[in-house]
């Protein structure tokens, strides 16, 4: 069983692609050094959640974090209360048990770590109950919203993984013929995805068809599907991204910035990486639908060379501000020039 979940995890930084938080969320975190020694499994596990919580109150109960995946833990059927919710790095870990006895609705939350071995062992109970890919969000009812529901030739799916592309779902529909154009991921203000997306088939005939997959999983994830309508798929469309594009994992010229300021300019990144020769025109910004900074940022390098050197400046700071570097991808540079500024 633990191998339909590593997938999630061990690929590293392909899966993080958010930018965190602005600082006054959570205190500073504890310094670290993994020399000689892998870091710790990044996983938490919250007691006393609603019955009626979904995944997108973790997400929020946890903002401004990477959130890889949520596993909601029953017992005897029903939702027990408890998630266990693993982090995009070890230190997001300190700033998750902060939000200890916060609150989600008029519930406190208690947090506490966990371990690898413990998720692992209530991935195992989920698939043993159920005997089935352990569902993301606890079971609700499902007949009014979807059995009763007009058939208008577009899905909403929801529980998707965070890291889920347009290809993902062209190969989960295999059976229908889509689109470049037909899918959709919606986001959230900061323009983080946020496990949902609307797809537009051909014909109601063939969205009807397609609700056989209903409940079927991608990857490690039990995906729900809704009927929905035009004016929803609309919406995504103008609101949402049409593909959730994964770093490179070669080495290339263009690195993302990941933890900027909100107020931080090109000069603040040409000073940043002012051992090597950038000009503005090399960077480019990125910024969520309402036009407000993500904190994040792509940067041309003029040589393979010149990128991987750079590489030396992770976690250093920017003002207040640690900065984290990645590898990017032709995907992600394109998208950024089309949306940034």
């Amino acid at each position: 069983m633990g191998l339909k979940r590593q997938r999630v995890i061990d690929q590293g930084s392909s899966y993080y692609g958010t930018p965190p938080a602005s600082s006054y969320l959570y205190s500073p975190p504890p310094a670290y050094s993994y020399v000689n020694q892998p870091p710790a499994f990044p996983v938490v596990r919250l007691r006393g959640l609603p019955f009626d919580c979904s995944e997108a109150d973790i997400a929020e109960f946890f903002h401004g974090l990477d959130i890889v995946d949520v596993l909601f833990v029953h017992r005897h059927g029903k939702f027990a209360g408890e998630v266990y919710c693993v982090l995009g790095y070890a230190f997001q870990v300190e700033y998750a048990l902060q939000r200890n006895r916060q609150n989600i609705g008029r519930r406190y939350v208690e947090v506490f770590r966990s371990k690898r071995q413990e998720y692992y062992k209530a991935i195992a109970n989920e698939v043993s109950d159920s005997g089935r890919s352990p569902r993301r969000n606890p079971p609700r009812s499902r007949v009014s919203e979807r059995d009763n529901a007009e058939h208008t030739g577009v899905l909403r799916l929801r529980g998707l993984p965070f890291s889920a592309n347009r290809d993902d779902i062209v190969d989960f529909f295999k059976d229908s013929v889509l689109s470049e154009d037909s899918i959709y991921f919606t986001v959230n203000s900061e323009g983080r995805v946020t496990g949902e997306a609307f797809v537009k088939f051909s014909s109601p005939e063939e969205s009807r068809a397609a609700m056989a997959k209903d409940g079927m999983s991608l990857g490690s994830r039990y995906i729900e599907l809704f009927p929905s309508t035009l004016d929803e798929w609309e919406d995504a469309a103008s609101r949402g991204r049409a593909n959730v594009p994964k770093p490179s994992e070669e080495e290339t010229t263009v690195l993302r910035m990941r933890g900027l300021p909100f107020s931080a300019g090109k000069d603040d990144i040409i000073d940043f990486f002012k051992e090597f020769t950038l000009s503005e025109d090399s960077i480019h910004m990125t910024f969520n639908s309402e036009g407000r900074p993500t904190g994040e940022a792509l940067v041309e390098f003029a040589s393979l060379d010149d990128s991987k050197a750079a590489l030396a400046k992770d976690r250093m700071t920017l003002g207040s501000r640690y900065i984290e570097l990645f590898m990017s991808s032709p995907e992600e540079l394109k998208e950024a020039v089309s949306r940034g500024r």
